[in-house]
């Protein structure tokens, strides 16, 4: 049947939608990386200062045009590297006006030696100018590469005008300017990006646990202790079943339950809810077994009132027909239970991530899916192994962080394989940036090897290692090297495989 013009239009629409949210998705996670951040801030926040000290030339006379080329250089290298070493207000405005001043002394020292004729410079002062800017900023460590341009603008200063010592304040001043702010953007804005850019930091707090497999109950305190590093915490346990009437007669079952609690007031009254969760409630149409409905019900409260004991955060169950197609139904129960992160048992057909946990791969929602090797209730040791600062990889290591608490610790590392010193250094540096908004016991490590092996020696150390589910790489490049997670399967570790959606 051909689809009429509406439903073609409909189409056109959904698709022209999905592709806007893909668009601002990826321009969200570009804008989460700190160069990103850093290179903005280096394209709007430099001009406008050099704008500002020009503006201020024009009306103060005693501000010489002529300290901004070194002053544009000095602003760049503190917003371009604003955890490097020449990324310090003292640090600036001490080289800057120490090379001025230094600049000053070896004119006045320079004329004593020979008089330079009128309109040159004098070769001897610029020596002596370059030797004394060295001295000072090494003894003083106020080593700046722009103090040496200012030492020898003194120079053509004084051999234009005469007055050094003006070119010298304005150093000064101009210099403090542009330092007091970098100051302010760097307390306000580079240390508080992840509260203004990483959606991390303020969600996943609300979380959803399909009870599925062997290990559903050690996810649900996984997620659990994911959902206590937030005030607003909660877990909601889903029970996925097959026939309708089974969905109907758990969910009176735990109504029931839940309307005991509140009459005596016991602990946790009211922390069970017993909802549809995305299915349509009718009628039950065959008689439910009374003892199997009993026993699952009591199956979930007991799990449930388990991860509220060792968490400390209210958890609730739902019950939803799983239909043809659990995976959807588990994302609309998601919606409705208000849920920003699902966290799945891991499930695996054929080698492959399994249908279900594919669908949720697709899902609006964030999804973390975690193989448990062990009834394990902490995970105080956590590997966070990360190709580079994204929004997933940020993901990943406030997951590890909220996970290991106040008294575990957390080891992001990258691979480089058989890197040069140069890919060391950038991945070091790559990787500072990426904990650096994070509190906690947090180690960054940087192995010459191949991720596989190293996830192989290493791996059993810790008690989880978090890794992201690799959705960004190209079809040629899974041919080539498949995801991470698909080469750890005989790993004896737990494994969180995160996706941020």
């Amino acid at each position: 049947m051909c689809p009429s013009p509406r439903d073609r239009a409909r189409r056109l629409l959904g698709r022209a939608r999905r592709a806007g949210r893909r668009r601002r998705r990826a321009l969200r996670r570009h804008l989460e990386r700190t160069q990103t951040v850093v290179h903005l801030s280096v394209l709007l926040l430099v001009p406008l200062l050099i704008g500002l000290v020009t503006y201020l030339s024009n009306v103060v006379s005693e501000l010489a045009f002529l300290l901004f080329p070194p002053l544009a250089s000095g602003a760049y290298t503190l917003f371009a590297d604003p955890e490097g070493r020449y990324a310090s207000v003292s640090r600036f405005v001490g080289g800057l006006t120490a090379g001025a001043v230094c600049g000053w002394v070896a004119v006045a020292g320079a004329g004593l030696v020979y008089e330079t004729p009128a309109g040159e410079v004098n070769a001897f002062a610029a020596a002596l100018a370059v030797f004394l800017t060295g001295l000072v900023t090494w003894l003083l460590d106020t080593e700046e590469p722009a103090a040496f341009s200012t030492a020898l603008l003194t120079l053509f200063v004084h051999a234009r005008v005469e007055r050094p010592e003006l070119y010298v304040l304005s150093v000064a001043a101009s210099s403090a300017v542009v330092a007091g702010g970098f100051a302010l953007w760097r307390r306000s804005v580079y240390e508080q990006r992840d509260r203004y850019l990483y959606e991390a930091a303020r969600g996943d707090d609300h979380v959803l646990v399909p009870m599925r497999g062997p290990r559903a109950e050690t996810t649900a305190v996984l997620a659990a202790r994911l959902a206590a590093a937030h005030r607003a915490g909660k877990v909601v346990l889903l029970d996925l079943v097959e026939e309708d009437w089974l969905a109907e007669a758990e969910r009176a079952l735990i109504a029931e339950h839940g309307a005991a609690r509140l009459a005596n007031g016991g602990p946790g009254a009211g922390g069970r809810a017993a909802g549809d969760a995305g299915t349509e409630r009718g009628e039950p149409d065959r008689p439910a077994d009374g003892t199997a409905v009993s026993e699952a019900v009591s199956r979930l409260e007991a799990q449930a009132s388990r991860v509220e004991t060792l968490a400390g955060v209210p958890c609730e169950v739902v019950v939803a027909v799983a239909g043809q197609d659990p995976g959807r139904t588990a994302l609309d129960a998601a919606t409705r239970t208000n849920c920003d992160l699902i966290a799945a048992p891991y499930e695996s057909a054929d080698g492959r991530l399994a249908p279900f946990v594919r669908t949720l791969f697709r899902g609006e929602q964030d999804v973390l899916v975690h193989r448990a090797t062990a009834e394990r209730t902490a995970w105080g040791r956590v590997l966070v192994p990360v190709r580079g600062t994204s929004d997933v990889a940020h993901g990943m290591v406030d997951f590890a962080t909220r996970l290991a608490g106040e008294t575990g610790f957390v080891s992001v590392a990258t691979c480089i394989g058989g890197g040069s010193e140069r890919d060391r250094r950038r991945s070091e540096s790559m990787l500072s940036d990426l904990v650096e908004p994070f509190e906690g016991d947090i180690e960054t490590r940087v192995a010459a090897t191949d991720i596989g092996d190293f996830l192989a020696r290493n791996g059993p150390g810790y008690d989880l290692v978090v890794m992201g589910a690799s959705r960004d790489r190209s079809r040629a490049s899974r041919l080539v090297s498949p995801p991470t997670f698909r080469r750890v399967g005989d790993l004896d570790v737990d494994v969180a495989i995160v996706d941020r959606n």
